[in-house]
């Protein structure tokens, strides 16, 4: 499939030759890609194979305008080499960053940077009756308003929450449909369509684009309206037996705590998420509390969301800053756990709430010398994402790509 993504159906030839060309094609591209520009001297001792052959392979990816000469490179002792780039805009990649409360949708060049404005719709698993109507309708303006020739989508990435089964595919949290969410997503559009769990979906970017590039034991917590966990263990994303782990948010830590909407009692999430934060500044609000988050609402407590809890705290409001430091505290002692079980070099505190920064990162960071054990602490650097809102939405892109230079 991924020959077919990347080159269409038009070279002829015998099958064994085409797929053994093929294979030496995407091997090129793959090293393209991921380690920028380089000469066919470069290219042959990576990949292992002969200059007249990875020169025939090039030949051919020019002439299909995947690649492009880039410059010169440096000589090792004749003349100086060509070297040879991804063409930006010969493919691109969709990712869908589906969250309970709103939908994030993006295209992406064949250099992994956006090629148009990414777009934020209020609408989501929660708020929407047909949401599969509304994506693909959101999805073909989109492709619309691009001006891109949609031949050169290769594939759309799409993140979601909840349970998610990798042996069938089937989401068990939402759809509620007894076919895999791919195929679903699949039906809506033209295109190959691959679907992740939206924490493992974050930790990918964050791993391909972000600050746990080039690490090997790596927490990413994701912390909006939920609480999800991607785990990169051994320089491998962990996804459980079935998929299934990473469900960080659904601890119990509080055996006489709320009900969450998950049906246990007490789970982390009725604490630490972005949803209680708002639903805890309501109420306090609504008490009589002295806030600057009145003004900012219009003097209408629905209109409070995180957004604005994290601008009131910036302005010095020291009520949103309570809230925040609310969430960190609880949030310290659940990752204290964490620190003793995986032992990681870099927890990456994203989601909803990255902006909040150091209004979240102190009173975590107070709450993990408090609970966690000195030595084991010490190895565990935590830290905001650098990519913000947008590790999901990149972690499509590599959820894509990866599928796409997969050789199985």
């Amino acid at each position: 499939m991924n020959a077919q993504l990347l080159f269409g159906t038009s070279e002829t030839g015998s099958k064994a030759n085409l797929s053994k060309k093929n294979s030496l094609k995407i091997l090129i591209l793959e090293e393209l890609y991921r380690s920028g520009c380089k000469s066919i001297p470069e290219l042959s001792k990576s990949i292992r194979m002969s200059t007249p052959t990875i020169t025939r392979a090039i030949d051919e990816l020019m002439a299909d305008e995947l690649i492009l000469e880039e410059g010169i490179g440096t000589s090792s002792g004749g003349r100086r080499p060509n070297l040879y780039g991804i063409n930006p805009t010969s493919r691109y990649v969709m990712g869908i960053d589906v969250n309970r409360f709103y939908i994030r949708i993006g295209l992406f060049n064949f250099h992994n940077q956006p090629a148009g404005k990414i777009k934020v719709y209020s609408e989501g698993l929660e708020t929407q009756e047909n949401i599969l109507s509304f994506i693909k309708k959101a999805v073909a303006e989109y492709i619309s308003e691009s001006g891109i020739d949609e031949k050169k989508l290769i594939g759309i990435g799409i993140a979601m929450p909840g349970l998610i089964d990798i042996h069938t595919g089937i989401t068990y949290s939402y759809l509620h449909d007894e076919k895999p969410a791919t195929i679903m997503f699949e039906n809506l559009f033209n295109h190959p369509v691959f679907v992740e769990h939206d924490t493992r979906a974050m930790a990918l970017g964050e791993q391909a684009f972000g600050l746990a590039k080039g690490k090997s034991n790596v927490l990413c917590l994701n912390i909006g309206s939920g609480i999800g966990l991607g785990m990169i263990l051994n320089g491998k994303l962990y996804v459980g037996n079935s998929g299934f782990s990473g469900e960080f948010g659904h601890i119990q830590v509080d055996p006489e705590g709320e009900l969450c909407y998950c049906g246990k009692i007490g789970c982390l999430e009725t604490l630490a998420s972005g949803t209680t934060m708002i639903r805890k500044a309501k109420k306090e609000l609504e008490e009589g509390a002295t806030s600057l988050l009145r003004t900012l609402a219009d003097n209408d407590l629905e209109n409070i969301n995180s957004e604005l809890i994290l601008e009131a705290a910036q302005r010095g409001d020291q009520f949103a800053i309570g809230l925040l430091s609310n969430i960190g505290e609880h949030l310290g002692k659940g990752i204290a756990v964490l620190i003793h079980i995986f032992n990681p070099e870099l927890i990456i505190v994203g989601g909803e709430l990255t902006k909040a920064d150091n209004y979240l990162i102190d009173p975590i960071q107070q709450n993990l010398n408090k609970y966690t054990i000195s030595k084991i602490r010490r190895d565990a650097q935590i830290i905001t994402s650098t990519l913000g809102n947008n590790a999901g939405l990149m972690g499509t892109v590599a959820l894509v790509m990866n599928k796409v230079f997969s050789q199985e």
